[in-house]
């Protein structure tokens, strides 16, 4: 009889994000190199409705586009926070075959295993927030996984399994002005977090450093997988013509005529001063802007909403803006791009950087945080606080065909060290270093 394959168990706190995140990227990229490595994958979610006996419901509750909030219920919400700081349970869920998954989101992960507890996220940060404890999560029943990878910091762990940590960065103590947490709270979490956790694991290099200096971590306690991505196979692989076809049909934009950047629309992107800097460099390519507002100031809004669907009469038109795309549209508008612009004020690893070069396409970058690690010599690297650098970077890659087609060739060489493979490499590594292994 064949040894059963080790049982790793990945959180879906991001993966059940309907729109995604570049952790919830991360937790699919995740589960595909563990389902290679020959481990038997699972999946926790938290849902809002509770865990029945009724198979249709649980999965239901597992695949439910998100419910609108009501009034609090403030006796229940906060009773059920106390409880929650002394453990919380996850029961299996079987799924109903009958149930179809939507495409938006992550979907329906490739896994062996789903379990469920309700709410489990929210009442865990709740619980973190109000009483700085860490909820500890049990798994109803013997098939239980050896291992619980929680794929970014969270005031979690699983008792009785090795509990990994994913470090993506550490933005909220090293850029403080660019989010909203409180960032007591997080460092709280953050330390808890390092206690508790077996191994921890960092996206990029810099991160790891930062990891160790910030939160003094041993150095032999946190390894750098990076990342590797997955992307749309029909709109990666189909040919330049037909994409070429699909951009002019779908987008009205010409093929390699535009630039593109994408991500969310947050202090830490550098958006203000990348529509600076294009506005100002007097290309007549388009700029495309892919992405939902996460939170903006009033001038960084004002201006991307001024030069926006033609709303400047000078110069109607000449930056387009998306909320959302779908996977397979936005990977075909990062092939038809001339260049991607991403000049981010910091990264902890930087996804677009990877996928443009994937895909063939320019990139303009940063020098900051990990994006050099991710670009090497493979794109144009500016200071994302200067404005006039970012301009002739633009107006550099709009004269230069040469440029564009050195950086093309570069990219996907460069894009080749964070291939699937080398992931899952990295990944057994660090598995083996807390005694898991698989015969695969």
């Amino acid at each position: 009889m064949n040894k059963q394959a080790p049982s790793i168990c990945v959180d879906g706190f991001n993966l059940a994000i309907p729109k995604g995140s570049g952790i919830a990227t991360y937790g699919r990229n995740l589960i595909s190199g563990l389902n290679g490595l020959g481990f038997e994958t699972q999946v926790l979610y938290g849902p809002q409705a509770p865990v029945t006996r009724n198979s249709h419901l649980n999965t239901i509750a597992l695949t439910d586009a998100p419910t609108p909030k009501g009034p609090p219920e403030k006796v229940r919400r906060w009773a059920k926070t106390i409880s929650t700081r002394f453990g919380r349970l996850a029961r299996p869920v079987m799924l109903n075959p009958d149930i179809i998954w939507a495409d938006a989101g992550s979907g329906k992960p490739a896994v062996d295993r789903f379990w469920a507890s309700q709410k489990l996220y929210d009442y865990a940060f709740r619980a973190q927030r109000a009483y700085g404890s860490n909820t500890p999560v049990r798994f109803s029943g013997p098939a239980r996984p050896d291992v619980v990878h929680w794929t970014c910091p969270m005031p979690l762990n699983a008792p009785g399994c090795i509990n990994l940590y994913t470090f993506h960065d550490l933005i909220p103590l090293l850029l403080p002005h660019s989010t909203t947490e409180d960032k007591q709270a997080y460092m709280a979490m953050c330390q808890s977090v390092v206690a508790k956790a077996d191994h921890l694991l960092a996206v990029s290099e810099k991160t790891r450093q930062d990891v160790i200096r910030l939160l003094g971590v041993a150095e032999d306690r946190i390894t750098t997988t990076w990342q590797s991505v997955s992307l749309p196979q029909e709109a990666a692989s189909e040919s330049d013509d037909a994409a070429a076809s699909y951009i002019e049909g779908v987008f009205d934009l010409g093929w390699k005529d535009y630039f593109l950047y994408y991500g969310a629309l947050e202090p830490k992107k550098n958006v203000a001063r990348l529509v600076e800097a294009y506005l100002s460099s007097g290309v007549t390519r388009p700029l495309i802007i892919v992405g939902g507002r996460s939170w903006l100031d009033g001038g960084e809004a004002a201006l991307i909403a001024s030069v926006v669907d033609g709303q400047n009469r000078l110069r109607p038109g000449r930056i387009r803006k998306f909320d959302f795309l779908s996977g397979p549209m936005l990977t075909r508008l990062i092939r038809g791009a001339r260049a991607t612009l991403f000049p981010s004020l910091y990264e902890g690893f930087g996804l677009p950087v990877l996928e443009s070069m994937l895909l063939g396409t320019a990139v303009l970058t940063s020098t900051a945080g990990s994006l050099p690690e991710v670009a090497g010599d493979a794109a144009v690297q500016v200071d994302p606080y200067d404005v006039a650098a970012i301009r002739q970077a633009i107006a550099g890659l709009d004269r230069d065909d040469d440029l564009v087609t050195e950086l093309s060739v570069k990219g996907r060489l460069q894009a080749g060290r964070f291939s699937p493979g080398e992931h899952g490499r990295r990944l057994s590594d660090v598995y083996a270093k807390v005694g898991i292994t698989s015969d695969a």
